[in-house]
């Protein structure tokens, strides 16, 4: 036969060729029945691997492969499912697989990926979920203003990512701030903790106690100020997605690096995370020409994320609850007032990661859980 199996699906011809085949055989010699785990490894497969012979099963095809007459036995279903096209970079992380959004295609009263919270325990947490993975977050509203809760809405779909910053931290004014967080000053577009490799995926973020004045929180979209930054000039794309930038932190009980560029692509060249914090950037240290070309392209993508239409703004209320992809969406907050003997502006904020949050999200689709609307605003 040779060393290829072809075959008709959906009207397209697809082709796939032995070695693969046999790497992805289903049979309880090459894949355990309880892990669904394989058992053999490319080295263990004869050199030369041929296909002998096709049967034609009706909804499967089996596979006869030289030199060692082993059978496999393939679902066309499942064939047509992983054809060699080359239209998907594999787990949903990439621009492709997201809802591109400005604050003005987020209606605040139907469009607003948000769900209260007794509807989220309930069964809508598939909903709200899936609003993270496609649109970047999704506000929880009316989540118990005790504190320490932010830690069991991350428990409730993944694992807490415990940092230098304890499994939870306090965002709040302090005498003696170690961060720029913990003041009352307006902090831009940001994402968190770039000077990490990797940096926490999910960042959570739970209102106790609202400012009197300002402290309002800012989103942006930062895959579609990507794609709107490389339709507009390719050229400042490319430098930010292959110049390695320094990110550094540093305290008494910490000390910090990462070096990665501000856009990550991912193989097949497509936006698959952003990162971005003008507070934590260290020197740059490149051949003169570089340096230039990426100072030109980094202020023209500071611009962009800094447009007054490209932000959401949201005034959190206590009990309100945050769930944020922090390798997409960018958060913000306007400065804030603090009259005397106030408390002031209290959020309770915790790391997680995106592969807990959509292994949760899988396992429940699994189980039978719906997807009704899409994670949008509800009512309450």
């Amino acid at each position: 036969m040779g060393a290829d199996l072809e075959l008709v699906a959906g009207g397209r011809t697809l082709r796939f060729p032995a070695v693969w085949l046999r790497d992805n055989c289903p049979c309880p010699e090459c894949l355990d029945t309880g892990t669904g785990q394989k058992l053999n490894d490319i080295t263990g497969m004869p050199n030369g691997l041929t296909i002998t012979l096709t049967e034609d099963a009706g909804e499967s095809v089996l596979v006869t492969f030289g030199p060692d007459r082993h059978r496999s036995v393939f679902s066309r279903a499942w064939l047509a499912g992983h054809a060699l096209d080359g239209s998907t970079d594999g787990d949903g992380r990439t621009e492709d697989d997201k809802e591109l959004w400005l604050p003005a295609d987020l209606d605040p009263e139907t469009g607003l990926p948000a769900m209260s919270w007794p509807r989220y325990l309930a069964g809508g947490k598939a909903e709200a979920l899936a609003a993270v993975l496609r649109l970047g977050f999704v506000l929880l509203r009316g989540v118990p203003a005790e504190p320490g809760t932010v830690l069991d809405v991350a428990a409730s779909f993944g694992y807490v990512r415990e940092t230098n910053y304890g499994r939870l931290f306090d965002v709040r004014a302090e005498p003696a701030p170690g961060n720029l967080a913990y003041t009352r000053a307006a902090i831009r577009p940001h994402t968190d903790n770039p000077y990490r490799d990797p940096a926490p995926t999910v960042q959570l973020l739970h209102c106790l106690r609202a400012a009197g004045q300002g402290g309002e929180t800012g989103l942006v979209d930062g895959f579609a100020a990507a794609a709107e930054l490389r339709a507009a000039d390719a050229e400042s794309f490319a430098t930010l997605a292959i110049t390695p930038v320094p990110f550094g932190y540093a305290d008494k009980q910490a000390e910090l690096r990462a070096s990665l560029p501000l856009i990550q692509l991912s193989p097949g060249g497509r936006v698959r995370g952003v990162r971005f914090n003008n507070r934590s950037m260290r020197p740059l240290r490149r051949p003169y020409p570089e340096v230039t070309a990426f100072y030109a392209a980094y202020r023209r993508w500071a611009e962009l994320l800094a447009r007054p239409e490209r932000q959401l703004n949201l005034r959190l209320a206590p009990g309100d609850c945050l769930v944020v992809d922090n390798t997409r969406v960018l958060h913000a907050r306007t400065a804030f007032s603090m009259s005397a003997g106030s408390p002031g502006r209290h959020l309770q904020g915790c790391y997680a990661d995106l592969d807990g949050l959509a292994s949760t999200l899988a396992v429940l689709r699994r189980s039978g859980h719906g997807r009704s609307n899409h994670g949008r605003e509800e009512s309450r």
